[in-house]
């Protein structure tokens, strides 16, 4: 089974190098050798993979097999390590197009790509063992095929990405502008801090919990983006070249995940706004559907279900109404507790429908499935952005359960939107995917948020700042062990790449601790 996952990596690795041809003789020999490379790392591939399912004692001859506990193991880190990969790599990719073009990239987005969809099937197999399908050691055995064949594409791509991105020769101009994008964000933080106020004086904390830290998070990014601008500078200055691209490439991290942050922000403050006027409409027709279940003839026990959920419906959209119209406020005028949280309201009414749908036993369709699908996926994309952006912001902390649930949940929502490419769902299960995306994106930043509490932010010592490791920017040294613990994050800034070459810019000393006189905060002034 494992040669049949694997070999089609060699395939694609070598197609998407021909369909990229060169005028230039002098490549040829290096896109040989690339080749060469990819194609012999697959077959080690093969065996490493192999191997893991099946072992021959030396001298016996006897088969030892691997105990699902540990290949279970083995999948999850393989699972988290390659999703830190190519999350990591889209954000590098996204910097060097801004620079040099989508043309000049084009190798590179090719095997993020590639790398992208393994793992995506990856995911897929692990809930389904999730779920209890299939048999377990096939399906563990499958994930850490898929795995290691995006691993293998993307440490095959990283040297041909860092001649386009050369940052060796350009770190002046891409310094010049990741400055201009920290400034940029510098002069938003303060807007994003008055959303959050709007957000906490009109809704729910429920409505905007998902963005309420977003703020902070963000400074604390840009506090490390200052502190490694400036360290780009004086390496520059004083001709570290080596120390130069290091401390750049954690910048630019650090402003990436500052741009995710407070936009997150902008985002959820506009995602409300259209939930709340969406929900007039969505009550109105929440009220007709449960006159026309009333409506319904008397069937004796089937009956007694309906009548349940027409009162509870009714219920909901009452209390709606009320928490909507303001009518929860209290003697003083003032809002209550009760301030309302429209994505919620537009869950709830879809939960009444959806109740509804059961106890009559009939499919939604027409325009009126097509009006709640609508709602649904409103709903459902701002559960799984959020869920996304902390995943990505904490994915030095966040487990392969969390990302797995998050992963189900991204392929059901692009299922429930898929309109053009087949199989193109019905109405009413596009709807059931809507809901379920729903549903494990919350379950998936709930057990996000799970793992970054038991793995606390890591202030103090040895870190320039919490979000540095937190947020995968930086990375532990290859070499730390028990006997040489060194320092989280001491590795350098995570890069383009697979496993074996993310962490190929080593800053070496420059990401350990600073003197006890010089401390990070200490560092002031923007670049």
């Amino acid at each position: 089974m494992c040669a049949t996952v694997l070999v089609p990596v060699v395939v694609v690795a070598v197609t998407g190098i021909v369909r990229n041809p060169t005028s230039d003789a002098d490549l040829v020999l290096p896109l040989v050798a690339v080749v060469a490379a990819v194609a012999v790392a697959a077959y080690a591939s093969i065996r490493r993979i192999r191997r893991t399912a099946t072992r021959t004692t030396p001298g016996t001859g006897a088969a030892a097999v691997v105990p699902l506990d540990e290949l279970d193991r083995r999948a999850q880190r393989l699972l988290v390590l390659t999703d830190d990969c190519v999350r990591t790599s889209g954000e590098e990719l996204a910097a060097a197009e801004a620079l040099s073009g989508s043309e000049a990239v084009r190798p590179s987005a090719e095997a993020l790509e590639f790398a992208a969809a393994e793992l995506a099937h990856a995911f897929r197999v692990r809930q389904r063992l999730d779920d209890g399908e299939g048999r377990t050691r096939v399906l563990l055995e499958e994930i850490l095929a898929r795995c290691e064949a995006a691993g293998l594409r993307l440490d095959a791509a990283a040297a041909g990405f860092d001649q386009i991105r050369a940052l060796e020769r350009t770190a002046p101009q891409t310094l010049e502008h990741t400055e201009t994008r920290f400034r940029e964000l510098t002069a938003r933080v303060a807007e994003a801090d008055g959303t959050l106020a709007g957000l906490r004086e009109r809704y729910a904390l429920t409505a905007y919990l998902p963005v309420a830290g977003h703020a902070e998070e963000a400074k604390d990014r840009l506090v490390l983006a200052t502190a490694c601008l400036n360290r780009t500078r004086q390496a520059l200055d004083g001709g570290g070249t080596e120390d130069a691209v290091a401390a750049l490439r954690a910048a630019e991290a650090a402003v990436d995940q500052a741009v995710l942050l407070l936009d997150g922000v902008t985002r959820h403050a506009a995602d409300l706004s259209a939930a709340a006027r969406e929900l007039p409409a969505a009550a109105t027709a929440a009220e007709a559907d449960l006159a026309e279940a009333r409506a319904e003839p008397d069937t004796g026990t089937a009956r007694a279900d309906l009548h349940g959920r027409i009162s509870h419906g009714e219920s909901v959209v009452a209390a709606l109404r009320e928490e909507a119209d303001g009518e929860g406020s209290g003697p003083t005028g003032e809002r209550d507790a009760r301030e309302h949280d429209p994505l919620d309201a537009l869950r709830r009414i879809e939960q009444v429908a959806t109740g509804l749908d059961r106890a009559l036993h009939r499919v939604p369709d027409g325009s009126r499935a097509l009006a709640r699908l609508q709602r649904a996926l409103l709903v459902a994309r701002v559960a799984v952005r959020a869920a996304s952006d902390h995943v990505t912001t904490h994915r030095g902390a966040v487990h392969c359960e969390a990302r797995t649930r998050l992963a189900e949940a991204e392929r059901r929502l692009h299922a429930a939107e898929n309109t053009e490419t087949p199989p193109v769902l019905a109405p009413a299960d596009a709807l059931a995917d809507a809901r379920e995306a729903d549903a494990l994106a919350r379950r998936a930043r709930q057990l996000a948020e799970r793992d970054v509490r038991a793995h606390g932010t890591p202030y103090g010592e040895g870190l320039w700042t919490g979000g540095a490791v937190l947020g995968g920017i930086l990375l532990d040294a290859p070499h730390r062990t028990a006997e040489r613990p060194g320092h989280p994050g001491d590795g350098g800034p995570a890069s383009y790449g697979g496993p074996g070459t993310r962490g190929r810019r080593d800053g070496g000393e420059l990401f350990r601790p600073a003197p006890p006189q010089s401390p990070l905060r200490g560092e002031t002034g923007a670049p």
